[in-house]
This record gives C-alpha cells, sequence and structure tokens, in this order.
C-alpha cells in the first residue's frame, strides 16, 4: 500500500452513480449535476466511483468517459473524490485509460479484471502485473476488485492478499457472492493487511457483510444511501436486530432491483428507482442493455413507495 493512497478514506457509503442518458441517447449532463450534487451532499457518503457496470462505462467512448468524470468531479464541489471505474482488457490500454481518468479529475480507480479471464482464467501473476503497470503509468490510487465466485476472474486468497501488498493499492471492493469464502478470507485479509479498507458490492447480501467491513461500495447506494448508512452503522456496532430489521424494510426493493434475470438489468432497475425518488425521468439505457419487461417499472415503484424513502429535495429533482 503506498502512503499517497492513504489520504482516501471510504469508510462508510460510496454509491457507484448510474449515467443518465437523455431519451435520445445522449448523456444527460443536467442529470448528472443532480444526483451527484445530492448523493455528495448526504452526510457518510465518502466518494462517488463512476463508469462501472451501474455507470454503463464500457458502453461510453473515450471522450464520454473523461466528460462524464469532469461532470460528477463538477458536482460534487470538491466535497467527496471521485473515483473512475477502469475497464479496458490489455494492461497497457488500462493504463491509458487510467491516466484519461486521472487527466479528468479523478481521484483514484477501481480497477477490474481483463474481461478475457472471465471465461479462460488467469495466469498466476497477471493481476498482480496489472495492479503494478496501471498504478505505476497512472499514479492513480487503486482499488482491488474481487469478481464473483462463478466466474473465472474471481482472484484466490493470495492473489488478493499479493495486490493489496503492492503500492497505490488502498481499499478493496469484494463482490465474491460466496459466503464460505468470504468467511474464511476476510478476517485472514483483515489480519495481513490491517490497513487495507475492505469495501462491500454485495448489493443483494449487505445483511450478511456489514458486520465484516470498513464500508459499502455499492449501486444500491444510488437509490437508498440513507438506509443503507443505518444498516452500516448497525453493522459496524455488530447490532444484528437493527440491522435486520433495514434489511426486512429495504427487502421489496432489493428484490424488485437486483432479484432480477440478470444482475446488469439491475442498472436498468435503478434507473427506475431514481425516477421514483425524482431525480429522472425516464429510465433510459444503452444497448447491450435494454428496457425492462412492461409492468417492471410500477414494480419498482410500488418497492420503492413501500420503504417510506421520499423523493429527494426539490433543489435535486427533475
Amino acid at each position: 500500500m503506498g502512503s499517497a493512497s492513504l489520504a482516501l478514506d471510504l469508510r462508510g457509503l460510496t454509491p457507484a452513480p448510474v449515467t443518465p442518458f437523455t431519451e435520445d441517447g445522449a448523456v444527460d449532463y443536467l442529470a448528472i449535476q443532480r444526483l451527484g450534487s445530492w448523493l455528495g451532499s448526504i452526510e457518510g457518503v465518502k466518494g462517488l466511483v463512476v463508469l462501472g457496470h451501474a455507470g454503463e462505462g464500457t458502453f461510453l467512448t473515450q471522450d464520454e468517459q473523461a466528460d462524464v468524470i469532469r461532470a460528477f468531479v463538477k458536482s460534487t464541489n470538491g466535497r467527496v473524490p471521485v473515483i473512475a471505474g477502469i475497464t479496458a482488457e490489455g494492461t497497457e490500454v488500462a493504463a491509458l485509460e487510467a491516466q484519461r481518468a486521472k487527466a479528468a479529475g479523478a481521484a483514484a480507480g477501481l480497477l477490474y479484471p481483463s474481461h478475457g479471464w472471465l471465461r479462460f482464467g488467469y495466469q498466476q501473476g497477471a493481476p498482480q502485473d496489472r495492479y503494478r503497470v496501471v498504478h505505476e503509468k497512472s499514479g492513480l490510487p487503486l482499488i482491488l476488485f474481487q469478481y464473483p465466485d462463478n466466474t473465472k476472474a474471481s482472484y484466490n486468497l493470495q492473489t488478493m492478499l499479493d495486490i493489496a501488498a503492492q503500492p497505490g493499492v488502498f481499499a478493496m471492493k469484494n463482490g465474491v457472492r460466496n459466503m464460505r469464502r468470504w468467511d474464511v478470507e476476510i478476517p485472514i485479509i483483515r489480519r495481513e493487511q490491517p490497513e487495507l479498507q475492505i469495501l462491500s458490492c454485495h448489493d443483494e447480501y449487505l445483511l450478511h457483510t456489514a458486520f465484516d467491513v470498513d464500508g459499502f461500495l455499492v449501486g444500491y447506494g444510488n437509490i437508498a444511501p440513507e438506509p443503507l448508512l443505518e444498516l452500516l452503522a448497525a453493522g459496524q456496532a455488530k447490532d444484528y436486530k437493527t440491522a435486520r430489521s433495514i434489511h426486512d424494510r429495504l427487502l421489496p426493493l432489493t428484490r424488485a432491483v437486483y432479484h432480477r434475470g440478470s444482475h446488469m438489468e439491475g442498472t436498468v432497475a435503478l434507473k427506475h428507482s431514481l425516477v421514483a425518488r425524482g431525480i429522472l425521468s425516464h429510465a433510459t439505457v444503452r444497448s447491450s442493455l435494454l428496457p425492462l419487461e412492461k409492468g417492471a417499472d410500477k414494480e419498482i415503484y410500488d418497492a420503492m413507495a413501500s420503504t417510506g424513502l421520499p423523493k429527494v429535495p426539490s433543489t435535486y429533482q427533475v
């Protein structure tokens, strides 16, 4: 872990915002201003991670990616850091992407596995090399991203420990989605790398993981930051009764957004949820995402209503 990275404190909630579009498919920078300024105003929100899966980052041109980073940086007015998803497949092109992100104002990078590893797996040492090169060539502090266990891009424990020990790596976004691995590996990582900030990205399993982490880094933070901060506080206090109550209150919304046929549909559902909260007026996405089935919007609006969460303050409404 590099000393420069330690200034970034993500111990709290770090939402991963969607990228709003106009109805004709252009990036909606006015909506970014509303969304980013609202999220950045909430006490306990420690950063925003843009251009990830929820942000449809791989669906944007390089110029759009840089402009989206700049727009979110502007929207927060310096209150919280903006972190960019770095998704390019090859290590050298990922380093170039990280350089562009830094030039656009990103304070750190969330480095994705090389996409080919999802199907074919990775060579021993290749993930460590990817983090080393991207950090050395860009200077960006990096977040280690642990993919689900049912992919071949999920790092084994030693690989995670190796990456966590490298200069510039200051946090881990863990989405292993295998609770056997979580329960065994998280205490070991905590013991071996006590300064590493451990963040859960288990949008649909936050109750289980809330008791072991420093924060949440989740797309769910777009739509329900207030109760997620309460859930995190309850978890850190080891208050299961309160945490369970918050989980149960949110469960209809969790199901409507994340218990869908594909986790990618969650991005579309997040946009419908932001319509329900008054930030967006529609849920336009880019291919290769598609609109949800007929009636899904009402299902999501009803689920949001059941949580008791109000529309955002009028300052941030469309």
